[in-house]
């Protein structure tokens, strides 16, 4: 994280001296009045870790980086594939002066940081009711309590846990807006320990849905002990389809579900289940059409 920040104030110092016309530009066809960034916000790169403390904006046809999402690389990761694999990529070509079999080491890491922030496509079923999973992984508890919160009376939570080999970005489970987000500082304790959920650093998306009956969910991105940057983009306010990409966690990490417990509530995956965000049902409410 630091290495991305140290970059991007790098890059901001060169726009600034380099390239005020682009500068210039740039500001002349972003939206929004501003926000409590946390530093200036020149261009949409920015805005990636910081895009929902504040109404700042650019159209897709503005933005000239718009085409790093089309690769199938999620663009938040990008900072890492540039770096990362840059540096792997310098050791790999003096290995291969050295000694080239060094060399299958670093290419290797390469692959393995392409694979981890690959964005697959996903087919989300467009049934009525249906709750689709948030993450990749494996369901690691359901449980049910008799009052939540923000739920306003019972409700069902799922647990799923992350592997550094699963696709780790998020999406939202049901059609439906934005009420709130919550951080929360915290530890690193491995995330599939019990006192993870209530003392790991996390970030809670508060969430209701815009078709059928209006119900409260909730999705917590919880931080593990390699996974130490939670990533979320959208804003309050903000409408989001069935399935719509939220966020990701980056590396191992777990995702937790929460849902209204009401009569017509099927669950659809039992514990130990591996499942996939965006795609598989969690859980299906059989009283919408």
């Amino acid at each position: 994280m630091r290495c991305e920040l140290a970059w991007g104030w790098l890059r901001r110092w060169y726009l600034r001296h380099v390239r005020p016309g682009y500068v210039g530009r740039m500001r002349q066809v972003r939206l929004g009045t501003g926000g409590t960034y946390p530093h200036e916000i020149l261009d949409p790169r920015d805005l990636k870790f910081y895009r929902n403390q504040g109404d700042l904006a650019w159209r897709e046809e503005d933005d000239r980086f718009a085409w790093r999402g089309r690769l199938g690389f999620v663009r938040v990761g990008w900072a890492e594939i540039m770096i990362l694999g840059g540096a792997l990529l310098v050791v790999a070509a003096i290995a291969c002066w050295l000694y080239w079999p060094v060399a299958v080491v670093p290419l290797a890491l390469i692959g393995f940081v392409l694979f981890f922030f690959r964005d697959p496509p996903r087919s989300v079923p467009a049934e009525p009711g249906v709750v689709v999973a948030p993450a990749d992984g494996q369901v690691y508890s359901i449980r049910e309590v008799d009052h939540d919160e923000y739920v306003g009376g019972p409700a069902v939570v799922f647990d799923i846990f992350l592997s550094v080999f699963n696709v780790h970005v998020n999406r939202v489970p049901m059609q439906c807006r934005v009420v709130g987000l919550t951080y929360r500082p915290g530890k690193f304790l491995n995330a599939l320990r019990a006192r993870a959920t209530q003392e790991n650093e996390a970030l809670e998306v508060r969430l209701e849905t815009t078709v059928g009956p209006l119900r409260a969910l909730r999705v917590r991105q919880i931080a593990g002990a390699i996974a130490r940057r939670i990533v979320c983009w959208v804003r309050p306010g903000e409408h989001l389809p069935n399935g719509g990409q939220f966020g990701m966690i980056k590396l191992g990490s777990r995702t937790e579900l929460t849902l209204p417990r009401e009569p017509g509530l099927e669950i659809q995956v039992r514990v130990g289940q591996k499942v996939q965000a965006g795609t598989t049902i969690m859980a299906r409410y059989t009283g919408d059409v």
